[in-house]
């Protein structure tokens, strides 16, 4: 601060010196006039100038350093009150800005929940047609017509399931209900939408559940086993998809595990990003880069630690480490 304070008043110290210098040049020139006299009086000036400096450091930065080590928030309680015109120029012109921004960011966010609960009231009136469209499908003979349109409704069907969560995830604190969850229940009843799929792509599951139950949210826990579940079918062909659970060192894992195309080692560190989906296949149009994502973000809310294995054209490896019960007590208060 003072190296910028000593900047700020540069022009004010270099008039004063050049004073002083113009003081001592006539003395010097003018014999009439002492030097010594003059020397004593520009000396005794440096000395009260350097006082007066000090001074006004301390009386002319003090707002400005309170000002620089406020918190960037609409709270201007904490501010402190101007001393000089150009103070409260800058306080003034601070309030005001802060009023307008304070007045945007409450129209914009009325604006967002707006949309949001436009949208999600879009989505709820558009599965009714869907489901109708489901039950129509299902009446159809078994050809390879129907087998294109279930898969076409289940990935409608999925995108719209994806679009609700992804709004609802910033509330997702007020949306907890921990309980008891069966692992087998909750796996069926997904591969149970997944099944024409599964079956057009020839894919099976193998299960060895020592884990019959944990601890979580049944909503949630399932939209995170529908993201990883989706993956391993969409990515997989003719294969075997291998759902385990087990429990180690007192915490209960759920492990799914497919064989399909894989990841590329250079994108492991981004599939948790959002819209990310793929450096090597990049041109993949049915991919949007929100299924991991979202599904990160549900387990840290549910404090599951959600990790990814994956090798390129061996398959993938997505493992849920459940929290222990102390730990879960002791993180959400219960």
């Amino acid at each position: 601060m003072i190296k910028r304070y000593l900047i700020e008043r540069s022009s004010w110290i270099f008039l004063f010196l050049l004073q002083q210098l113009i003081l001592l040049l006539i003395a010097y020139l003018d014999p009439s006039i002492p030097l010594s006299a003059v020397g004593y009086i520009v000396f005794i000036s440096l000395i009260v100038f350097v006082l007066f400096l000090f001074y006004r450091y301390q009386k002319e930065t003090d707002f400005f350093q309170q000002l620089e080590e406020r918190e960037n928030d609409f709270d201007l309680s904490n501010m402190s009150s101007p001393s000089t015109p150009f103070e409260k120029i800058v306080k003034n012109s601070i309030t005001e800005q802060t009023k307008h921004l304070k007045q945007t960011a409450s129209e914009n966010r009325m604006l967002v929940e707006q949309e949001k609960d436009d949208l999600l009231a879009w989505i709820h009136e558009v599965k009714t047609p869907l489901t109708a469209m489901h039950l129509m499908i299902q009446r159809m003979d078994e050809t390879p017509l129907k087998g294109d349109l279930t898969y076409e409704w289940l990935r409608i069907h999925l995108l719209l399931d994806q679009q609700l969560h992804q709004k609802r995830i910033p509330f997702i604190k007020n949306d907890l209900y921990m309980e008891v969850t069966e692992l087998e229940m909750l796996l069926f009843s997904e591969l149970k939408t997944l099944q024409s799929w599964c079956i057009q792509k020839g894919i099976g599951f193998d299960f060895d559940l020592q884990v019959t139950h944990v601890l979580s949210d049944a909503k949630w826990l399932a939209f995170i086993v529908r993201q990883i579940l989706t993956n391993a079918v969409k990515y997989s062909h003719s294969s075997e998809i291998v759902i385990n659970s087990y429990n180690m060192n007192d915490r209960n894992y759920l492990r799914i595990q497919d064989f399909g195309r894989g990841i590329d080692t250079k994108d492991m560190p981004r599939i948790f990003d959002k819209g990310f989906t793929s450096t090597t296949d990049h041109q993949d149009q049915a991919s949007t880069g929100m299924g991991l994502y979202l599904a990160k973000k549900a387990a840290d809310s549910l404090h599951i630690q959600l990790s990814i294995d994956s090798k390129r054209n061996e398959g993938t490896t997505v493992t849920l480490a459940f929290p222990k019960r102390n730990e879960f007590d002791q993180t959400m208060g219960m």
